[in-house]
C-alpha cells in the first residue's frame, strides 16, 4: 500500500518520451505493415473470388475488378525480366530500410511506409507465387479506365512517389529540416 504522500503508482511519470526518430520509425513501420497486410489480403481475396471470373463493374466506365497475373512490371512490360525486377525490388527495399534510420519527419515516414509496403507487396508475389521463386507473377485486379490493371501495392508505390516528390519540392529533408539552397 502506498504511503500518505501519494507516491505515483508507477514510474511512468518519470519516463522520457520517445525520441522523434523512434516515433517516426514506428510510424514508418506501422504504415508499411498495415498497407502490406491490406495488399496481401486483397490479393488472397482476388485469387479466391476473381480468378477465372468475368470482370465486375464497380464504377461504370471507371473501375472494374478484373483478375490478371502479371509477370512483368508496370503495364505488363518486362515480362522476360522478372528476376531482374525482383532483384531491383530487393535492393530498393534494403536502401529504403537503411535510409529510414534517418527519419525525423512524419511526412517522410508515411511516404517511406507506403513505398516499403508497395515494394514488399509485389516482391512477396514474385517470391511466393507461381511459377516459382523470383519468377512469380504479381496478382493485379483493379482495372482503371479500361487502361491498366494494378493492385494495392502498385497504388501504394504511386502514393509514395507523389509524397516524395512533394516533400522534395518543399526542400524538407528526412530529418524534417528545410534544406538550404546550395550556392
Amino acid at each position: 500500500m502506498q504511503e500518505e504522500r501519494r507516491a505515483p503508482l508507477s514510474n511512468a511519470a518519470s519516463a522520457t518520451p520517445p525520441s522523434p526518430r523512434r516515433s517516426r520509425i514506428g510510424l514508418f513501420a506501422i504504415v508499411a505493415a498495415v498497407v502490406w497486410g491490406i495488399d496481401q489480403i486483397s490479393k488472397i481475396l482476388a485469387v479466391a473470388y476473381l480468378e477465372g471470373a468475368d470482370s465486375i463493374t464497380v464504377v461504370p466506365g471507371v473501375l472494374w475488378l478484373s483478375f490478371l497475373r502479371n509477370p512483368g512490371a508496370a503495364f505488363g512490360t518486362g515480362a522476360q525480366f522478372t528476376i531482374v525486377i525482383s532483384v531491383i525490388a530487393i535492393i530498393a527495399t534494403v536502401v529504403l530500410l537503411f535510409m529510414a534510420r534517418r527519419l525525423r519527419d512524419r511526412w517522410w515516414a508515411v511516404a517511406f511506409g507506403f513505398f516499403l509496403a508497395g515494394a514488399l507487396g509485389n516482391l512477396t508475389d514474385r517470391i511466393f507465387r507461381a511459377p516459382g521463386a523470383l519468377h512469380g507473377h504479381v496478382v493485379d485486379f483493379l482495372k482503371l479506365f479500361d487502361w491498366f490493371v494494378f493492385n494495392i501495392a502498385d497504388l501504394s508505390l504511386n502514393i509514395a512517389a507523389v509524397m516524395i516528390v512533394i516533400r522534395a519540392f518543399q526542400g524538407i529533408g528526412l530529418d524534417g529540416t528545410r534544406e538550404e539552397v546550395k550556392r
